[in-house]
């Protein structure tokens, strides 16, 4: 009896925090309802998934547009 070869599994789509991730490296970055609607996470949840991120190094920077708080990924410094 002859094994059929493993496949690999297809690429899964990125991860909710890999998302958050690169909506925050975008030069405009994002709000808070940018991030929300792009995971489907609460804002508390999301609120929280940034103090994860600065907690593992990220540095976040918060700006303001159009008078709504922005959050984006900077440099450390």
């Amino acid at each position: 009896m002859t094994r059929k070869p493993k496949t690999e599994a297809t690429h899964d789509p990125a991860s909710k925090i890999d998302q958050v991730i690169a909506l925050l490296g975008r030069e405009q970055g994002a709000t808070l309802a940018e991030m929300v609607a792009a995971t489907g996470w609460q804002p508390h949840t999301t609120r929280a998934a940034l103090t994860g991120l600065r907690k593992k190094g990220h540095a976040l920077v918060k700006d303001k547009r159009d008078d709504v708080t922005c959050y984006r990924i900077g440099t450390a410094g």
